[in-house]
C-alpha cells in the first residue's frame, strides 16, 4: 500500500511545462529552429537560480549573457525583443491542472500524504506575484511543498526524493513519483520509489488510482480548510466582546457568517474555494461560539446588537439575515447571501424558532437516540473539532439568539419595511426538510435584485453536504456582481 504521492510542479501539477514556455518564447523571437536556451548547458544560470544561488534579478543578465553567447557560436543576435524578464514573467502564468488538485484532496481525506517538488526560484522582481500565486495554491493544497531554492537541490538530483521523503517520514517504496520528464522518472526508480511518466493527466491519475486503491478520478469534494493551517485574528467590537475569525485570500473582501449550531469551520469547503477565485474571505465565530466571546446577557444576541456588529460589512449569512439588510442598509455593500438556511419570504421567521425548538416536547433533544451515529457528512477528525468549539462556551450563547424571539419580533415591527434593493443571493435546497424552496416564494416583490440558486439533491447543510455545487453558484454570482460593479476580482486558479 502506497502512503504518499509526490508531484513534480511543471507538467504534473501545472502546464505548461517549462520546456514547453521556453520553446514558445524562442518561437515568438524567431529562434526557435537554433534551441538557444536548450544549448546554454547543464550548469547554467537557471540551474543556480533553481538551486537558490542566486535570485532572479541576479540571474536574469547572466542569462541573457549566456543565449548571447550560445547565439553568437551559432553566428546569430538575438532579436532585441528576447527578454528573459518577459520569459520569467509568462512561466508565473501557467496554469493548474484542475483534475490533479481534486486528485490530492481525494488522496489526503484517505490518508495517503501528498507532497510538490517544485524547481524554483526566489522572484524579487516587480512580476513576482506570479510565482506567489503559484506557492500560494500549492501550500493549501497539498501537505508538502519542497522548493528547490530552498533545498539547494532540484530535480532530477536524487537528494531532493531523499529530502521530500525524510520530511514526510516515508520509505521509498512508500511513495509514488508523477512527473514528465524521464531524467527524473529513472531517478526516482532508482531510489526504490514507483515512477509514473505523465504524458496524458487523465491516464496518469488513473494509475494513481491503480497503485493506491484509491477513486481519485470520482467523488471529488473541494479542498477544506485546515484550521492549523490558516490565519486566526480576532476584533474588538466593544469593550469586553471580541470576534475571532479566519482570513485567507486577497481581494474584494466576503464575509461568512455562520448559523445554529455551527462555527467558522462549517465554511471549511467555501474558504479555500472563495480565497482561490480572487476574494479575501472572513470567516466569523459568531458571538457565543468558539473563540469569540460569549457574553451571558440574553439581551446581547439580539438582532439589534447583532446587526449592529456587523456594520460596515459584505454580508454572507445562512441564517436570518434578511432584516439586517433593513438595519442601516445604505452602510453596507450590496452583497447578501441567502443560502438553504435563510427562512423568510416578507419576515424574518426567528420569532417562530423559540417553539420550535422548545415547544411541547420539554427540551431540543428529548427522544433522541442516546448513542445517535456519525453523519456521513462529518469525519471523526471534524466531529471532534467542533466538539472542542462548542467545550469552549457551551450553548448558553448559540440558545441566546432564539431567546430573543420577541425582543426581535417588536424590533422588527418598528423597522421601515423597504424593499431591499442590493443584489442578493437566495440557494434553496430540494431536499431541506425544514426549510423549503416553497419558503421562498415571491421573495422578488421585497428583494428585486434577486439571483436564483437551486441544488436538487441536497439537504439542510448546503455548505458540507454539496460543497463543490454551492462554490460555484457563490463564485459565479460573486464575480459577475463585482462586474457589475466595475471592481476587479483576480482569481489565482
Amino acid at each position: 500500500m502506497k502512503k504518499a504521492v509526490l508531484f513534480s510542479l511543471w507538467g504534473a501539477v501545472v502546464t505548461p511545462h517549462l520546456a514547453q514556455t521556453f520553446q514558445k518564447f524562442e518561437e515568438t523571437t524567431g529562434i526557435s529552429r537554433y534551441n538557444v536556451i536548450a544549448k546554454i548547458g547543464s550548469e547554467n544560470a537557471l540551474y543556480r537560480l533553481e538551486k537558490g544561488k542566486v535570485t532572479l534579478t541576479q540571474m536574469i543578465p547572466e542569462f541573457e549573457a549566456e543565449c548571447q553567447k550560445v547565439a553568437a557560436d551559432l553566428g546569430l543576435s538575438l532579436p532585441a525583443q528576447f527578454s528573459a524578464q518577459k520569459l520569467f514573467s509568462d512561466i508565473g502564468q501557467a496554469e493548474f491542472y484542475k483534475p490533479v488538485l481534486d486528485a490530492a484532496a481525494v488522496l489526503r481525506r484517505h490518508g495517503i500524504s501528498t507532497c510538490v517538488l517544485a524547481n524554483i526560484w526566489v522572484d524579487d522582481t516587480d512580476q513576482r506575484d506570479g510565482v506567489a500565486r503559484i506557492l500560494s495554491v500549492l501550500e493549501s493544497h497539498f501537505n508538502l511543498v519542497v522548493r528547490s531554492c530552498y533545498a539547494g537541490v532540484r530535480i532530477p538530483e536524487p537528494d531532493i526524493f531523499t529530502s521530500a521523503l525524510e520530511k514526510l517520514a516515508l520509505k521509498p517504496q512508500e511513495a509514488v513519483w508523477l512527473d514528465v520528464d524521464e531524467e527524473s522518472i529513472k531517478a526516482a526508480e532508482g531510489l526504490g520509489m514507483t515512477a509514473v511518466q505523465v504524458k496524458d493527466i487523465t491516464e496518469a491519475l488513473k494509475e494513481i488510482q491503480k497503485l493506491t486503491e484509491i477513486e481519485v478520478t470520482s467523488d471529488l469534494q473541494p479542498p477544506s480548510c485546515d484550521p492549523e493551517n490558516v490565519s486566526h485574528g480576532y476584533v474588538n467590537i466593544k469593550p469586553g466582546v471580541k470576534i475571532h475569525y479566519v482570513d485567507l485570500g486577497d481581494g474584494p473582501p466576503v464575509l461568512l457568517c455562520h448559523g445554529f449550531p455551527e462555527s467558522w469551520f462549517s465554511w471549511r469547503y467555501q474558504i479555500p474555494a472563495l480565497a482561490n477565485a480572487g476574494f479575501r474571505v472572513l470567516a466569523l465565530d459568531m458571538k457565543g461560539y468558539g473563540d469569540s466571546t460569549a457574553p451571558p446577557a440574553i439581551q446581547i444576541a439580539s438582532f439589534m446588537q447583532s446587526a449592529s456588529d456587523l456594520v460596515h460589512c459584505y454580508v454572507l449569512r445562512n441564517e436570518c439575515m434578511c432584516d439586517l439588510s433593513h438595519t442601516r442598509e445604505e452602510r453596507y455593500k450590496p452583497l447578501v447571501l441567502r443560502a438553504s438556511k435563510d427562512c423568510m419570504t416578507a419576515l424574518a421567521l426567528s420569532f417562530c424558532f423559540p417553539c420550535l425548538l422548545f415547544c411541547l416536547s420539554g427540551g431540543l433533544f428529548v427522544g433522541s437516540l442516546d448513542d445517535p451515529p456519525r453523519s456521513a457528512i462529518l469525519s471523526e477528525s471534524v466531529l471532534q473539532y467542533y466538539v472542542q468549539q462548542f467545550t469552549k462556551s457551551g450553548f448558553r450563547g448559540p440558545l441566546n439568539w432564539y431567546r430573543n424571539g420577541e425582543r426581535n419580533w417588536r424590533w422588527m415591527c418598528s423597522r421601515p419595511r423597504g424593499k431591499i434593493m442590493m443584489p442578493a443571493l437566495m440557494v434553496t435546497a430540494g431536499k431541506d426538510p425544514v426549510l423549503l424552496p416553497a419558503f421562498a416564494t415571491g421573495m422578488e416583490s421585497l428583494v428585486p435584485n434577486l439571483t436564483r440558486g437551486h441544488i436538487e439533491e441536497c439537504g439542510h447543510w448546503t455548505q458540507m453536504e454539496r460543497p463543490a455545487e454551492l462554490n460555484e453558484i457563490l463564485i459565479s454570482w460573486l464575480k459577475e456582481t463585482h462586474q457589475k460593479a466595475s471592481i476587479h476580482v483576480h482569481p489565482k486558479l
